[in-house]
């Protein structure tokens, strides 16, 4: 794929800005409540979890899609942080010492450092129903039907579970210390990564009350750059530093994981990221949904730098 022109850099970056503002705004509500709800230890500790600060790339998504498909309505933001404390409670856990056993997540502390391991794994579950309750929020506010919260909760708690990031991260760790060929690394990050992407346009289409072949474009949109992302994640992990990413670098090399740069090495693998999201984009195209937000974002995915 060919470098970013400006004008989607600054879309993407624009998009980005927005859903950071607009999540740590409302993820900050749903901590002070669940703070005070909760209480003790474990108040504190959820709160620290939704607190995370991050790229807010899935909730970026969540609009872009649900603008899309015509939504215009400001609730949609309540969607999107629903998407982020699912993402919130995936990150918890992927970060005990019997998963990635990772100290540092967005340049904190990770959950079971700043508190410790029980706490830690008590929270992200907590932190499913949370999202249940933040999305039941959502529907009520733009108005959709209650069939419209049984599907998007169908869409988002199936990935979330064991279709796709539980079932992903299980095959991730079965995958340590072991070759696993392309094919099978596709497999696991699909399901680890790329669900809650996957998950996070159509629930924007959703919202938006598509169907059809709008809705199956998401779909198939987010399925791509779910994959995309990953691969330039693996990228990045290979060749950018701690500081740099406020995660601890090198730990894929460190947990003998198969990745993409192993099998495709640093450019193949970049070249490979920004087919997928060429695939992403024209999968859109073919469908007459017109968004050049998600192209953006596309684009932001491959190239990102952190």
């Amino acid at each position: 794929m060919a470098e970013l022109e400006a004008p989607a850099v600054a879309d993407a970056e624009a998009l980005l800005a927005e859903a950071r503002t607009r999540m740590d705004a409302r993820l900050a509500d749903w901590a002070e409540r669940l703070r005070r709800e909760v209480g003790g230890r474990d108040g504190e500790a959820i709160a620290y979890a939704l607190m995370s600060p991050g790229k807010r790339v899935r909730a970026a998504l969540v609009l872009a899609a649900y603008r899309a498909c015509g939504g215009t309505s400001e609730a949609i933001g309540e969607v999107a942080a629903a998407v982020e404390t699912v993402h919130a409670y995936s990150l918890v856990h992927d970060d005990l010492p019997c998963m990635d056993d990772d100290d540092l997540r967005r340049g904190r502390k990770t959950v079971h450092v700043a508190y410790d391991v029980v706490t830690a794994t008590r929270v992200g579950y907590l932190l499913v129903p949370v999202a249940a309750r933040v999305l039941a929020s959502a529907v009520s506010a733009l108005g959709l039907e209650a069939s419209a919260l049984g599907r998007m909760a169908v869409t988002l708690f199936e990935a979330g579970g064991m279709q796709g990031m539980v079932g992903g991260q299980w095959l991730d760790l079965e995958a340590e210390q072991k070759a696993v060929d392309l094919h099978g690394l596709m497999a696991v990050h699909r399901g680890k990564t790329g669900a809650l992407i996957r998950a996070s346009c159509a629930l924007g289409g959703l919202a938006a009350r598509a169907e059809g072949e709008p809705l199956a474009a998401l779909e198939a949109y987010g399925d791509e750059i779910g994959l995309a992302f990953q691969i330039a994640d693996d990228v990045l992990d290979a060749t950018q530093t701690s500081d740099v990413l406020g995660k601890t670098a090198g730990r894929d090399a460190a947990l003998q994981k198969s990745t993409y740069v192993q099998h495709l090495g640093v450019e193949g693998a970049t070249r490979e990221a920004g087919h997928l999201a060429e695939s992403a984009v024209a999968r859109l195209e073919a469908a007459g949904l017109s968004a050049p937000a998600l192209g953006a974002l596309a684009r932001y995915i491959v190239h990102r730098r952190h």
